[in-house]
């Protein structure tokens, strides 16, 4: 029996959500039903980081046990050949036993998208959040750097969140602007159910001037998810970049990498950031 990882692409506007639903509408179950017409035996996935309602991934990273035998380029054209073509196989890899997509994985990297301006926009609805006032970025940017550490995030977690514990990593938050729009990098060990769009709400509110930035703390330390802010739309967000050991070999995208197969995605819409030697800026 060969463990297999797959890192794969896709437009969530569509699904349910990754997790497996019932009325199979989920990004999950076609994953599993093309690898299992693909395997010709019943085949289940695990996944890094189960994405929302909408939300997409340039980059997720999945493994399955398989005893049949595929080269790479078979597993990528054969299953992609069977997927919606919303859903894309990057690449694939054999690893051994101790790999695990989601308890492997070392740091997770999503982006928000956000349009700041009057109108939204008709043709990109369904890839970016929006927002009509005026926002304050250097106000955000104040606020943002209280989330980062460790902390009990229970103000931004959703209220069916099964994760065992509140307690997160965040090791960076950055804000990109290439006005009208900007961009919201988040960088932790995990993230629980809702919590980036529950914090893009929050840090909205401060941006808008219903808050201070100073907002952000009191809102931790009260651990009170009805005191914070609705969650946002989960259009704007992507799963981005995954970071594993080295010795798994993985071909994985870089934040920026990752950033240049959005602006790919949008057509150019959104202009690349100034870099910097810390990464993308």
């Amino acid at each position: 029996m060969a463990r297999i990882a797959l890192g794969i692409s896709y437009n969530g506007h569509a699904y349910h959500g990754w997790q497996s639903q019932p009325h199979g509408l989920t990004i999950q179950d076609k994953v599993q039903a093309a690898l299992s017409q693909f395997l010709n035996q019943p085949t289940r996935v695990t996944c890094a980081g189960r994405t929302d309602t909408g939300v997409h991934a340039l980059q997720q990273v999945l493994h399955c046990d398989t005893s049949a035998k595929r080269s790479s380029n078979s597993w990528r054209r054969g299953v992609n050949a069977l997927l919606p073509e919303d859903i894309r196989i990057l690449w694939a890899s054999e690893v051994d036993s101790t790999f695990d997509a989601r308890f492997s994985a070392r740091r997770r990297t999503y982006f928000y998208l956000l349009r700041n301006h009057a109108v939204p926009s008709p043709f990109h609805a369904a890839q970016m959040g929006w927002v009509f006032r005026p926002l304050n970025v250097n106000h955000m940017q104040q606020a943002a750097q209280y989330l980062i550490g460790e902390h009990d995030f229970s103000s931004f977690r959703a209220s069916e969140c099964q994760a065992r514990s509140p307690v997160r990593n965040i090791m960076d938050i950055r804000v990109h602007q290439a006005l009208p729009y900007l961009l919201f990098e988040f960088t932790a060990n995990g993230f629980l159910q809702h919590m980036i769009r529950n914090l893009m709400g929050a840090l909205i509110d401060v941006g808008v001037g219903r808050q201070s930035p100073e907002w952000i703390p009191r809102l931790l330390g009260q651990r009170d998810r009805r005191r914070a802010s609705p969650t946002f739309t989960g259009a704007g967000l992507y799963l981005a970049a995954l970071e594993y050991d080295a010795c798994y070999e993985l071909p994985l995208l870089s934040a920026m990498s990752a950033w240049h197969e959005l602006t790919g995605r949008l057509g150019g819409l959104v202009t690349t950031p100034r870099v910097c030697e810390h990464g993308i800026r």
